[in-house]
């Protein structure tokens, strides 16, 4: 569950811009200021039903904004290598972080 909710908070920050304000407001709630689905109902007077609907179609969205987007996935790969270049510089490996650097401008 946790490896979810930092998935979909990472996709959140790169698509929001994406989302209408009612789905920006629930996912907020839901999931950065940890709401449950009874009070985001009673803040918004609609129906629990109806905001776990809106939640887990926006997480649809979010997840095919990922498929077609990428960013997340990038972002993700451009950790690994810096992680690894980090490596590299600390054990004098020189030869290695170059060729991290060609692997990390040639990303798509």
């Amino acid at each position: 569950m946790l490896e979810k909710t930092t998935r979909i908070n990472y996709l959140f920050d790169f698509y929001q811009e994406l989302l209408t304000p009612k789905q920006k407001n629930y996912m907020e709630l839901y999931y950065l200021e940890d709401y449950s689905l009874g009070e985001i109902s009673e803040t918004y007077d609609v129906s629990r039903q109806a905001v776990y609907d809106n939640i887990r179609r926006t997480e649809a969205m979010l997840e095919e904004y990922e498929e077609k987007l990428g960013l997340y996935r990038r972002f993700e790969e451009q950790s690994r290598i810096l992680e690894e270049m980090r490596d590299s510089l600390s054990k004098e490996d020189l030869k290695r972080v170059s060729s991290l650097i060609e692997e990390l401008e040639n990303l798509d």
